[in-house]
C-alpha cells in the first residue's frame, strides 16, 4: 500500500512503525472473513481492511473524528486477522498506535473517560477487586441477572508447593485472576512440582500492563512493566529459567516487553530478557512432558471436553494444538468445536466496554462449545472463562487443572 504520512508522524518511532505496517498491506480483504466484528455488523468500517484505510487516513493528516474512533473501539484486538493476512500485516500493533492517536485528536467524553479511569483503577488493585468480589458474591441474588452472572462462584485454590527444587521459575499471577479462581495458579506451581520444578510467587510484581496499554494509558503501562521488572530481575538473576503466566492474555503481552519496552534505555535489555524467558503453561508441559507422562494416572475415564483456544493463544503467541494434544494424552474426549478460531468477545475490557457486541460473540462461542454435549470447558484465559461462564452453567476450567488432576502425588 501506498502512504504520505505527514512528518509529523514519521518522526516518531511509532509513526515510522505505523507506516511500514500500512505500506505492507495488500488490501486483500481476507482478513474480513475472520474478523468478529465484521461479521455481526457487516461494515467495512469494522473490519481490519477499513480499519486500517481509518489509520492510514489519521496518519496522512485527515481530520479525526468520533467515527473513526468508534470503529477502532469496536475492534477486539483479536489478531485473527494476523493468522488469516498473506502478507505478515501486524495488525495488533498498528491498531494500538491508531488507537493512541485517535485518542490524543478526539479525547473521551467524560463519561467514557471515567469508566475506563475506574476500570483501570478497580482491576489495578487487587485488595480492591477481590473485597469487590468478595462482597459481589455475598449479594449475588439481589442483583439483576445480567450483573450477578458476571460474578463467578468461589473457588478454593488448593494448596501451593513449598519451594524445593533446583530448578525454579516464577508464576506471575497477574491482577484478577488470583481472586476469581486462585486454583489455576496453584494447579500449575502443583504440576511443575511434581517433575521437579518450584514455582515461585514474587512479590512487588502486579498486572502485566496489559489493561493500561489497551486502554491507551501507555505511560501507565510502561509504569507497571518497570515496576514488574524490578521485582522479577533478582530472581533471574539467581536462575529462574522461565517466567510463567497462566492467563494467555498476561502472557502474549510480557513476551512483547521487548518491543514495548524499547525506546526505555534504562529498561529495555531487561525487557528483551524478559520476553525471552516469558513462558505459556503448555510451552513447559510439552517440554516436560516426558517427565509428566510417567505421573498420570489413566484409570479414572475420559471426560467430554470442549476446548476454547483464546485468541491470546493462537493469534497472539502463535500456540495452536498443543493443548489439544495434551487433553487427548490425558485420555479425555477432545470435542470438535466449529469456528474454534473466533473470538468469544471478552478481549480484556471489551466485554464490559463493548457489552452488547462482547454478548453477541459470547452466544455465538457458546453455541459452538456446547454443539457435542461436553461435559468440561477447558480455556487458558481467566478472560474467556469468566466471561463464558457467565451464559453457561457448564463447568469451565483451565486446561492445566485438568492436567493436575489426573497426575499422581510423586515422592521425591
Amino acid at each position: 500500500m501506498e502512504t504520505r504520512c505527514t512528518p509529523e508522524f514519521l518522526g516518531t518511532p511509532e509513526g515510522r512503525e505505523a507506516d511500514a505496517i500500512l505500506r505492507s498491506c495488500v488490501h486483500c480483504g481476507f482478513c474480513n472473513a475472520t474478523c468478529p466484528t465484521y461479521q455481526l455488523l457487516g461494515d467495512e468500517l469494522d473490519g481490519p481492511r477499513g480499519r486500517i484505510y481509518l489509520m492510514k487516513q489519521v496518519l496522512e493528516g485527515a481530520v479525526v473524528t468520533e467515527k473513526t474512533q468508534l470503529h477502532l473501539d469496536r475492534c477486539l484486538t483479536c489478531r485473527n486477522c494476523e493468522t488469516t493476512c498473506p502478507s505478515g500485516v501486524q495488525y495488533g500493533r498498528l491498531v494500538d498506535i491508531g488507537r493512541g492517536i485517535v485518542e490524543a485528536r478526539v479525547g473521551r467524553t467524560r463519561a467514557d473517560a471515567a469508566t475506563r479511569w475506574g476500570l483501570r483503577r478497580a482491576l489495578l488493585a487487587k485488595p480492591l477487586f477481590a473485597g469487590a468480589l468478595a462482597l459481589g458474591r455475598m449479594v449475588k441474588g439481589m442483583l439483576p441477572r445480567e450483573l450477578g452472572n458476571r460474578i463467578p462462584a468461589a473457588r478454593a485454590a488448593g494448596p501451593w508447593p513449598a519451594p524445593r527444587h533446583a530448578r525454579r521459575l516464577l508464576l506471575v499471577e497477574g491482577c484478577v485472576q488470583p481472586a476469581i479462581a486462585p486454583n489455576i495458579d496453584a494447579a500449575a506451581a502443583r504440576v511443575f512440582d511434581r517433575i521437579g520444578i518450584s514455582a515461585l510467587r514474587v512479590s512487588g510484581a502486579g498486572c502485566c500492563g496489559a489493561l493500561s496499554h489497551h486502554l491507551t494509558a501507555d505511560d501507565e503501562a510502561r509504569q507497571i512493566v518497570r515496576g514488574n521488572i524490578d521485582a522479577w530481575w533478582p530472581h533471574i538473576e539467581r536462575g529462574a529459567e522461565a517466567i510463567v503466566m497462566t492467563a494467555s492474555g498476561c502472557g502474549v503481552m510480557v513476551k512483547d516487553y521487548g518491543h514495548f519496552m524499547a525506546s526505555d534505555a534504562a529498561y529495555a535489555a531487561k525487557a528483551a530478557k524478559i520476553g525471552e524467558l516469558a513462558r505459556d503453561p503448555i510451552e513447559i508441559v510439552a517440554g516436560e512432558w516426558k517427565a509428566i507422562a510417567p505421573t498420570l494416572a489413566m484409570d479414572r475415564g475420559a471426560t467430554r471436553i470442549a476446548f476454547h483456544p483464546p485468541c491470546t493463544l493462537q493469534h497472539g503467541m502463535k500456540i495452536r494444538g498443543l493443548v489439544e494434544e495434551i487433553l487427548l494424552a490425558l485420555g479425555h474426549s477432545l470435542l470438535p468445536v466449529p469456528d474454534a478460531h473466533l473470538c468469544c468477545g471478552s478481549a480484556g475490557t471489551y466485554s464490559i466496554l463493548q457489552p452488547d457486541l462482547a454478548g453477541k460473540l459470547r452466544d455465538l462461542k457458546l453455541q459452538a462449545l456446547l454443539s457435542s454435549r461436553p461435559e468440561v470447558i477447558a480455556t487458558a484465559n481467566i478472560g474467556c472463562a469468566t466471561h463464558l461462564g457467565s451464559a453457561t452453567a457448564i463447568p469451565i476450567l483451565h486446561w492445566i487443572e485438568l492436567l493436575d488432576q489426573r497426575m499422581m502425588r510423586r515422592v521425591h
